[in-house]
């Protein structure tokens, strides 16, 4: 129990100036903190920093997370990024709260001789240090400091102050080991008596069965590693939203993107992975150059959201998401933006405090009462910043089976082995080494059972989930968000987790056949001539853009509209011409969260357009007009309605004769407007010779925008010119200077 007593308020000020709170043990007699000596100054507290006071090179004193926190107030906040206020309870409080309880040779007994791969003693020992660190409570001197820092935290933000307590190792957040959810965190923390528990529930937290197995496989001394504790303003994200960004794409390491995901509600079900959130990227080059635009959005399902409980013990709860709210985006563009500008400064803050580039792992919030937008993380990414990027590994699928489910892909990799249905922890138990992990989400507490799994797969999360960081860190594949997984995969059947594919991860029946690549690119010698190749899938684009290539060759708009967009510009632009009511469904709900149907076309194409130019930035990019034959625009939703039946179609109604024909003439206006959205200047675009006139002073007009440093090229062509030039000559270098190039 906490009980704070006072004389009376008036005496105490003229005679004191100052008083403090003191824990009272049941059975103890209240008493009042005093100074001693009127004329005394109170003394510095002995265990308490408030952000403003420390620096990144304080982690022995208050580990990581609480260094890095108070690196970001005092550095980044007069940049313009938001930091919540708050103080560390430092890690010689924790270890002063053993020693005075004479507790480290009680651990010792427990902790000594702990062999990891026995699961069930690890996990006896576990809860027997855990029992023993929370009976031990806190000293009073401890007590004192803490709750006279959380007054002062009250009157800077208010009566109704709710902070989250976190825990911070002495090991944590560092630029080889994160730590990343090994210790305990409470949210939305009231009042004295809470505070003081959630404290001590945080020291316990160091020897969660996952905390002590990440250190074995660290290498960390259990008795080495101290713990401090956060105590930070929260900021009502329950009320908006929050979650999690990365300076570089997660998969592949692309560094010159953000990669920004979130969801309604506190951030903890995007961390933990247990709702499918929406997913943006930014181009940070463009970024700083002025141009500022999402290069990506991913819708994700955001089915449930933690809010602050309102009775009971618990502080928090998920409740449902209404339709109307998990059809929209949790934020809007501008709100990615300043994300993303925030991102990018704490980047390189860091980077140039390290010396090196130093790719970060941020987690944000949105006030939902004033609408601003916070950093209340931020620690070094600490898997794919460390992938060989000289050593390409690629895995070719040779052929495939049926597809049982599918989800966003985590990493680039391939697995086999036996699905194993886990439901909850009492399962785990029967979890094998070697087979695939398949569960609704994962918890931090399943870690030893997830290092022995070929590969995991759950129907929750998204890609920087719980599930999501632990595959990467293992080098597993795994695909997430399925939705269905639990349901459609069967134990023990034999599976193929694959996600070589791009964002799409597929789980395939049986074994199938692939074929492992290994380059070294460091001795791959170049040629004499500029080698470029060829890409249509955007989501290969990032992970492409590593091959030592001087750029794409061509880049055919056709695979966009054909595997991402799926129907006929003109039935978009008249779906009341079009008379089956199957078809008009599939066209209202692929465009149900745009504006308009011609609005679904012309950013799903300017997202993937972007998405290539973006990956390979400043190199040139080359993309070539819609080029569909009859039979394949009519293959198209709703594509029977507006294509001919032709004998030949190769040689019939296509490219630049469909451009400014009357039939098509308006679908090609919705190419135009798809392909300038983004203004990046190594974007060259390839046109037929037959271009009509009103299409090229588009494209040029395009080329000569003020945004570039630099004049583009735009190259018009015709088939039976480019037969002869490369029958002619074969340099490639030479061929691309001898096309037509029309400048201005």
């Amino acid at each position: 129990a906490i009980r704070c007593t006072t004389t009376d308020a008036s005496m105490h000020s003229q005679q004191h100036g100052q008083f403090y709170f003191k824990y009272v043990r049941p059975g103890q007699s209240p008493a009042v903190g005093r100074v001693a000596g009127e004329a005394d100054k109170p003394s510095a507290p002995k265990y308490i920093k408030w952000f403003s006071e420390l620096q990144i090179e304080d982690v022995p004193l208050v580990g990581g997370k609480n260094a890095s926190l108070g690196e970001l107030y005092r550095e980044l906040t007069p940049l313009g990024v938001r930091i919540p206020n708050g103080f560390a309870l430092t890690a010689e409080a924790y270890r002063e709260t053993i020693k005075q309880a004479g507790a480290w040779e009680a651990l010792h007994e427990i902790l000594d001789g702990l062999d990891k791969t026995n699961v069930a003693d690890m996990s006896l020992r576990a809860q027997r240090a855990r029992d023993l660190i929370y009976s031990i409570g806190l000293p009073d001197s401890i007590i004192a400091e803490v709750l006279e820092a959380w007054e002062k935290l009250v009157e800077e933000c208010g009566p109704t102050l709710s902070v989250a307590v976190r825990s911070s190792a002495t090991a944590e957040d560092l630029p080889t080991a994160s730590f990343a959810g090994q210790h305990d965190t409470f949210l939305n923390i009231r009042g004295h008596a809470n505070l003081i528990d959630a404290v001590c529930r945080c020291f316990a937290s160091v020897f969660t069965d996952r905390a002590i197995c990440y250190r074995v496989d660290q290498g960390f001394d259990h008795f080495q590693v101290a713990l401090s504790v956060g105590i930070q303003q929260m900021v009502r994200s329950d009320m908006a939203s929050s979650g999690v960004m990365f300076t570089l794409d997660t998969e592949t390491g692309y560094r010159d993107a953000v990669f920004i995901t979130g969801a309604y509600g506190l951030g903890e079900n995007v961390v933990q992975g247990t709702v499918d959130p929406d997913e943006f990227y930014v181009h940070k080059p463009t970024f700083e150059l002025g141009h500022r635009a999402v290069l990506r959005h991913t819708l994700g399902e955001k089915a449930i959201k933690m809010v602050y409980a309102q009775r009971g013990k618990e502080t928090c709860r998920n409740v449902d998401v209404s339709h109307a709210e998990r059809a929209r985006y949790c934020i809007n563009d501008d709100e990615v933006l300043v994300l993303a500008d925030a991102a990018i400064k704490v980047e390189k803050h860091y980077s140039k405090r390290a010396g090196k580039p130093r790719p970060m792992d941020l987690e944000w919030a949105k006030d939902g009462n004033t609408g601003l937008l916070y950093i209340v993380q931020a620690r070094p990414e600490t898997v794919a910043s460390r992938r060989e990027a000289q050593k390409l590994v690629e895995y070719v699928v040779k052929e495939k089976s049926e597809v049982l489910c599918t989800g966003r892909a985590v990493g680039t990799k391939l697995a086999c082995g036996r699905a194993r249905v886990i439901r909850n922890n009492a399962m785990l138990s029967q979890f094998k080494p070697g087979e695939v992990l398949v569960a609704t989400s994962t918890t931090p507490d399943w870690e030893p059972v997830m290092k022995t799994a070929a590969a995991i797969v759950t129907d929750r999360g998204g890609r920087t989930c719980h599930a999501a960081i632990i595959a990467r860190e293992l080098g597993i594949p795994a695909v997430v968000g399925c939705g269905n997984a639990v349901e459609v995969l069967p134990d023990g059947i034999q599976v193929t987790v694959c996600c070589s594919e791009g964002d799409t991860g597929r789980v395939y029946t049986g074994e199938i056949k692939y074929d492992t690549i290994e380059t070294d690119l460091s001795i791959v010698e170049k040629p004499r001539t500029h080698l470029n190749v060829n890409l249509g899938n955007p989501e290969l684009a990032f992970q492409t853009s590593f091959l030592p290539v001087d750029g794409v060759g061509l880049a055919r708009m056709e695979f966009i509209i054909n595997e991402y967009i799926k129907i006929h510009p003109m039935a978009l632009l008249h779906p009341e011409r079009v008379n089956d009511p199957a078809v008009i469904q599939q066209i209202n709900e692929r465009t149900a969260n745009f504006a308009s149907p011609p609005d679904f076309f012309i950013k799903t194409l300017s997202e993937g357009v972007g998405t290539i130019a973006a990956a390979f930035y400043p190199r040139p990019v080359i993309v070539r007009m819609s080029d569909f034959k009859t039979n394949e625009y009519a293959s198209l939703i709703g594509g029977k309605q507006f294509e001919c039946q032709e004998e030949n179609p190769m040689i019939g109604f296509r490219g630049a004769s469909r451009y400014h024909h009357p039939n098509y003439a308006e679908g090609f206006r919705l190419e135009c407007a798809g392909t300038f959205i983004f203004r990046f200047f190594n974007i060259h675009w390839l046109a037929p010779e037959q271009l009509p006139a009103v299409a090229r002073i588009c494209l040029v007009a395009h080329c000569r925008h003020r945004f570039f440093k630099k004049k583009k090229t735009v190259i018009f062509f015709t088939f039976m010119m480019t037969v002869c030039l490369l029958e002619l000559l074969p340099n490639l270098r030479v061929w691309y200077t001898a096309m037509l190039r029309v400048r201005k």
